[in-house]
């Protein structure tokens, strides 16, 4: 700008009297704002020019950053109204009214940021308090869980994640803050006494089992193989029972009574395949004895009984066999035996039939008859013949009868 329309806008908005009182023209009137002494009118009121402009500029600067959406509305309004409080004393030439008028714009554009960040607070407090509402809710009821490893991480990061969300008044942190460190204490309350108990239980149990293992090994020599399973099969129950110690502890206390119960086991499986494999000779033998009473002939009694009795005590000496072959093999000798008896039976009572007084009475006079009917035929004596007949019948089937 020309110095001409400097000097122009100068003599517009203020003067230098004879005295060299300055002036400032407003729509109130002219107003003195200081003296000038040291050049011509013109200079001083070039002076008191640029600091009005200087007065502007600090307007424009607060212009300015009402466009950001970072600036602070209130201490932008508190510097338009430091600059609107000086203007009835500012010592500067120019168009005061025209900076009233832009700072009662900062002032009211100050306003309308203001309320429209007091609502963008006012929906952020809202949303923070509702999450951090949400974080106490989930840590209350965390503070009755009973999961404690999950449960425990989870109120460290409930913990971070509160202090992340940002800050509300310190009176409603303090009060969300102090109903989360409630359910934490109260977590951790029951926490100590569940591991309290959960200690004094595994002490309980490492005991019991060791006084298992002690019995176990009492018995870990004994021959009585039958009742000692069954003692080891009590004993696994009791352990079973007994609770867990702590995981180290128990999974020692484990392998130590498996090692006795197992060396036990082993003596057992051991005896029982001696025992099995002597019973094994034991059924071959039997059965070699079996197949030579096989042939034993029924019809000489007497020497096949004497040799089926040999053969039976050779039989009990030889000791048992495997019981899946014990009950067939027994059957068998059984079955040959009854046929000797049967064999010996029939012919006693053969012999006993045969010397019977009774029967050779029988015998005598079915001959006696024989001998009368061959007489009568040959004679021709037709009713002698009949009645001889009938006779001899009679005395036949009496004899049929007694010797059967």
């Amino acid at each position: 700008m020309s110095d001409r329309s400097e000097s122009d806008r100068s003599a517009a908005w203020g003067r230098v009297a004879e005295d060299g009182t300055v002036f400032v023209r407003t729509a109130d009137g002219e107003r003195a704002i200081g003296s000038w002494r040291a050049g011509s009118p013109s200079e001083g009121l070039a002076h008191f020019q640029r600091r009005y402009d200087d007065l502007s500029a600090e307007v424009g600067l607060l212009e300015r950053r009402l466009t950001l959406s970072a600036a602070d509305p209130a201490g932008i309004a508190a510097s338009a109204r430091r600059l609107l409080d000086s203007l009835d004393d500012a010592a500067v030439v120019g168009d005061l009214d025209a900076v009233r008028s832009r700072l009662d714009a900062v002032m009211r554009a100050t306003e309308q940021r203001r309320a429209v960040v007091a609502a963008e607070r006012a929906e952020r407090n809202a949303r923070l308090a509702a999450a951090k509402e949400e974080l106490v809710a989930e840590a209350e009821a965390l503070g009755r869980s009973s999961d404690w490893k999950s449960a425990g991480d989870r109120f460290r990061a409930i913990a971070e994640e509160f202090r992340a969300a940002g800050s509300l008044d310190k009176r409603t942190d303090s009060a969300l803050w102090r109903r989360i460190t409630a359910a934490r204490e109260e977590f951790t309350r029951r926490r100590t006494a569940h591991f309290a108990a959960l200690d004094t239980q595994r002490a309980r149990s490492r005991e019991r089992k060791e006084a298992i293992i002690a019995e176990a090994r009492t018995l870990a020599d004994s021959t009585d193989w039958a009742g000692t399973t069954t003692r080891y099969r009590g004993l696994l129950t009791e352990w079973k029972s007994a609770g867990r110690a702590a995981k180290d502890v128990d999974d020692a206390l484990w392998d130590e009574f498996r090692q006795v119960q197992d060396a036990f086991f082993a003596r057992r499986n051991a005896a029982n395949a001696e025992r099995d494999a002597e019973m094994r000779e034991n059924q071959v033998k039997k059965e070699q004895l079996l197949a030579e009473a096989t042939e034993l002939d029924p019809a000489d009694t007497e020497r096949s009984t004497r040799r089926l009795r040999e053969i039976q005590d050779r039989w009990d000496a030889i000791g048992r066999v495997p019981r899946e072959s014990a009950a067939s093999l027994e059957r068998q000798m059984a079955a040959i035996g009854d046929k000797l008896r049967d064999a010996a039976d029939e012919r006693w009572e053969k012999q006993s039939v045969a010397s019977s007084p009774f029967v050779t009475r029988l015998r005598e006079s079915v001959a006696k008859l024989e001998l009368k009917l061959a007489r009568a035929q040959a004679a021709g004596r037709t009713k002698e013949i009949a009645e001889t007949e009938a006779a001899l019948t009679t005395q036949r089937a009496w004899l049929a009868q007694a010797e059967s």
